[in-house]
């Protein structure tokens, strides 16, 4: 039974292929992961989230029909949940059955790997086998298929009956008869396992007698202890007795062995496998479900983005927020509207401190991620053309200060980025260059954007930079003739002194800014010569 095209996050064995080497996978690191808090919202345990991001459209498509499902029919996660821990005991006994080589505890080990296999097949028969008219995705319709191919046949029926028969047999055995011939001085001269018995021997002590009211010998009644077993013996002599018993006893069950391994062989490997090889998908798609359902509960919208070419490199959502800002607040999230076009593939981002420049700015990066795993976004409606990496550049407390000095490090972690950026490419910049003074900072910061510029990749650079803004005009007539993109200026709404969370598409103007925050706190012109004009009328009095 041919069950290497199951998968639930590729669609076929060639897209699996060119994943595992590197093909249709964006430059998506760990740093950008914790950067952008994804590994908060996205815990997974045994797995590393990097390597499910994926810039292929089918592969993308795919993903969203089994997260549809997933959706719809939340009895799939409590189903994947449950088989988790048996694979996981399947994958520990695989280990330990390896290491214990061809012995009768290496035959118990794999009986207890059918018996986990058999329980995790059934599971999700009984489980599938409601919801199969409800499936749409092309994964859980497949893997359902297998399943009750599997259930069904005449070989799986005939393993669970050879596994009842060998478990009984194995469970009913309670202890073994030693025979032992003695040479002319009663020295012990050869031992041995004369059988094996479903029943426990009795100790023969008097006491046990008049509690079980029999007095009668029998030949599983003890007469007289062999040794005191494990008492007052060293850890070589407890040894050296167990290891007399367990070769005996491998010697009883040695062609059971070998015709139980043939079975396992031929049959269970093969179909347990392919089980143990989703098991990261499984956790993958139980656990990416848990964001978005969590999302959801919180009243948050998702949408399913359509997929672009990458060549386009479009971007444009519809109230787009911040999905990590919305786990962990109480109340609706802050939507903004927000796209990349030919007016603008790069933004100058301004505005008051705690504004929600980092938060957009992060809501952008998180949004392909979460697009780029085959997640739902958050955002009412979305079209995006996948990246081929995401670089971020936020503010980091582990700064090689000491040999370059924070200013040294902030642009030679930048010039990494260049290193590696293409057209397709997305870069992140969050109060980029904030380690010197606005002059000096502001003339890097153009540096970098005309660079960007050249690069035609989107990006958006947050800074407090005010400067920088005002001169975007000029960085544009610098690189525009020259085949750059257009970059353009989005700010961060304050109004009347407060922080809205909204941004929009417009020149900065930080007097603007200046002038709420003082009227906000009292300190315009015009409110502290009122209160100058109170104090001296209250003096005269």
């Amino acid at each position: 039974m041919d069950t290497t095209d199951i998968s639930l996050i590729f669609p076929d064995s060639e897209t699996s292929r060119r994943h595992s080497v590197g093909k249709d996978r964006p430059n998506i690191s760990h740093e950008v992961v914790e950067q952008l808090e994804l590994d908060y919202i996205f815990n997974l345990k045994n797995s590393d989230l990097t390597d499910f991001f994926t810039s292929d459209p089918n592969v993308i498509a795919y993903r969203q029909e089994v997260f549809e499902d997933m959706l719809n029919n939340p009895e799939l996660s409590r189903i994947l949940l449950k088989i988790i821990p048996i694979l996981t005991d399947i994958s520990e006994l695989r280990k330990m059955s390896s290491d214990s080589g061809a012995s009768t505890e290496s035959y118990l080990y794999s009986i207890t790997e059918v018996e986990l296999y058999t329980s995790c097949i059934t599971l999700l028969h009984d489980g599938f086998l409601p919801l199969k008219d409800s499936l749409k995705s092309s994964a859980f319709t497949r893997l359902t298929e297998r399943i009750i191919e599997l259930t069904e046949s005449d070989y799986y029926k005939e393993l669970n009956r050879k596994l009842t028969e060998l478990t009984s047999r194995v469970r009913e055995i309670k202890s073994i008869t030693v025979g032992v011939n003695l040479d002319a001085q009663l020295r012990p001269e050869h031992a041995g396992v004369l059988s094996i018995n479903n029943e426990y021997f009795k100790s023969g002590d008097i006491i046990d007698k008049i509690l079980r009211l029999d007095f009668k010998e029998d030949e599983y009644t003890c007469i007289a202890s062999l040794v005191p077993f494990r008492k007052n013996q060293s850890e070589n002599q407890q040894m050296a007795l167990s290891f007399a018993f367990n070769s005996a006893i491998n010697d009883v069950f040695k062609a059971s062995i070998r015709s139980w391994r043939k079975i396992v062989q031929m049959y269970v490997l093969e179909n347990t496998d392919f089980l143990l090889r989703i098991m990261p998908e499984i956790e993958f798609v139980v656990k990416g479900t848990a964001l978005m359902r969590a999302l959801l509960d919180k009243g948050a919208e998702l949408c399913a983005p359509t997929i672009a070419p990458i060549a386009e490199k479009k971007y444009a959502a519809k109230d787009l927020y911040n999905p990590v800002v919305a786990i962990k607040i109480d109340g609706p999230v802050v939507v903004n509207d927000f796209s990349f076009d030919e007016n603008g593939m790069i933004y100058v981002l301004t505005g008051p401190n705690r504004g929600g420049k980092s938060v957009i700015t992060c809501a952008v990066g998180l949004s392909f991620c979460m697009a780029q795993l085959g997640l739902l976004v958050p955002a009412k409606e979305a079209i995006i053309s996948p990246a081929d990496a995401i670089f971020t550049h936020f503010p980091t407390g582990s700064e090689d200060t000491i040999d370059k000095g924070r200013l040294g490090e902030e642009c030679a972690r930048l010039d990494a980025i260049f290193d590696k950026l293409t057209e397709y490419s997305i870069a992140l910049l969050d109060e980029s260059l904030s380690s010197t003074g606005s002059f000096e900072g502001s003339y890097i910061a153009s540096e970098v954007l005309a660079g960007f510029s050249m690069a035609k990749c989107r990006c958006i650079f947050s800074t407090h930079l005010h400067e920088l803004a005002a001169a975007v005009d000029e960085i544009n007539e610098r690189t525009v003739p020259n085949g750059g993109v257009k970059i353009d200026n989005l700010v961060a709404v304050i109004t009347e002194g407060k922080r809205i969370f909204k941004i929009k598409r417009d020149k900065p103007d930080g007097k603007s800014y200046a002038r709420d925050i003082a009227e906000k706190y009292g300190l315009s012109y015009d409110r502290i010569i009122s209160k100058i004009n109170k104090n001296q009328e209250g003096g005269n009095i």
